[in-house]
């Protein structure tokens, strides 16, 4: 492919940074204190300056160092030669297509970034325009500790979200988003106390927000049985249930006795998952998430394939910051078939942010989609030098939900399914 003098990648700049995170519970544990990121900054030879960012952690780094030198040269708008150098460096040492996918999708996001940057179009028009002005995102719930107890010379670390750890304290986590996001649909990460006690959180929610949109997701916590019952108990109060159980066998056999719509981002992350899925009749909702599925171009394929099958779309969130929210609001508004409201960690980390303020903002329970050339936000050099010191002075290299909580807890089993 020919190229346009200044489209040449230049170098590709990788910088793992560690940002505060609450103490939130799930299946494996608790967050510790710090969640890890990468963010990238793919330089062309003119000086523009593509924004991406990924998951954290040593063997993420590694990856992402391995695509920085196999992409150096390559032209920016050739992102199907930069998607399949990235895959034949990794080969070698990532057999998995769905891992590699991971480095290859935070480089692809760079490099539409600084394709908007050089052609003066968001994103969304990269991605076939936008269908939406505004993407709408759920509230994401947690059972969470009222603070990070004292560690090892380290005071508590609290925070203003408060304590919930029972139906009331949940609600109240809710009204709280609410308040300040204007969220009008919600979803309560589960898998953490005995699934009773999960149904009577949902159902507290249900009372308290009537008519508005509920999921659950334990995770994988639960056998297929216990799935089957949460599923009959909250027939009449959630939109879907995320991810009861593990597999593709195991979600078909709870989908044969349940009239809910079952979720994932769990059992089908990876084009090889899709046909078996299918087939078996094991979801109804697909949890997109471009991070995993290849970039914002493969999402926006998997949407139409799910269109195709009859399954519905939501998007999936780990712990991010705003180059990812950037990202996910922008392939959204490009998806027509958006059935259901994203997923976001937004909330819960969004005072760490990398991004200059002002471009993206959680308001009535929505991004506005921006209307910048790119991903249409701007690197804080200061934040992410700032957070790169948190990162180097923290010596964290990996995510341990478990190994944290067993510094509280002991005799803490990480055991799935657990009831």
């Amino acid at each position: 492919m020919s190229s346009t003098p200044g489209t040449r990648i230049r170098e590709l700049i990788v910088t793992p940074i560690a940002f505060r995170d609450p103490p939130l519970l799930n299946s494996n544990g608790v967050h510790e204190p710090l969640a890890l990121r990468n963010i990238l900054q793919l330089v062309l030879e003119d000086g523009t300056v593509g924004l991406g960012e990924s998951t954290g952690g040593a063997v993420r780094l590694e990856r992402l160092m391995a695509a920085a030198k196999a992409v150096v040269g390559m032209d920016v708008f050739d992102t199907t030669a930069v998607s399949a150098a990235i895959d034949a460096a990794l080969l070698a040492t990532v057999p998995s297509s769905h891992e590699r996918g991971w480095t290859t999708s935070a480089v692809e996001v760079a490099c539409l970034d600084a394709q908007g940057k050089l052609l003066g179009r968001p994103v969304s028009d990269l991605l076939g325009g936008r269908v939406r002005d505004a993407v709408p995102f759920a509230a994401y719930l947690f059972y969470k500790w009222a603070e990070h107890p004292a560690l090892d010379g380290r005071p508590a670390v609290g925070d203003d979200w408060g304590e919930a750890l029972d139906p009331a304290g949940v609600v109240e986590q809710a009204r709280l988003m609410r308040e300040r996001y204007g969220f009008s649909s919600f979803k309560l990460k589960g898998g953490v106390f005995p699934p009773d006690e999960e149904i009577a959180a949902m159902r507290a929610l249900a009372e308290a927000f009537p008519g508005q949109p509920l999921r659950l997701d334990p995770n994988t916590a639960w056998t297929v049985e216990t799935s089957k019952y949460v599923a009959r108990e909250l027939a009449d109060v959630l939109e879907y249930l995320e991810d009861p159980t593990a597999t593709i066998p195991g979600m078909a056999e709870v989908a044969k006795d349940s009239s809910l719509p079952l979720a994932t981002n769990m059992c089908v992350v990876a084009w090889e998952h899709l046909k078996p899925g299918i087939e078996q009749n094991a979801i109804q909702v697909l949890l997109t998430d471009h991070h995993y599925w290849g970039g914002l171009r493969r999402t926006r394929e998997l949407a139409a394939v799910c269109e195709a099958f009859g399954i519905a779309l939501s998007m999936h969130s780990n712990s991010h910051l705003g180059i990812s929210l950037a990202a996910m609001t922008h392939v959204a508004a490009a998806i027509p078939n958006l059935d259901h409201s994203c997923d976001t960690h937004y909330p819960w980390n969004s005072a760490d942010d990398v991004i200059v303020p002002g471009t993206l903002e959680l308001r009535d329970g929505a991004v506005r989609v921006p209307t910048g050339p790119g991903l249409g936000v701007e690197l804080d050099h200061e934040a992410l030098d700032r957070l790169h010191r948190v990162y180097l002075d923290s010596g964290r290299r990996g995510r341990d939900d478990t190994g944290y909580m067993r510094r509280f807890q002991p005799d803490y089993e990480l055991r799935l399914p657990r009831w």
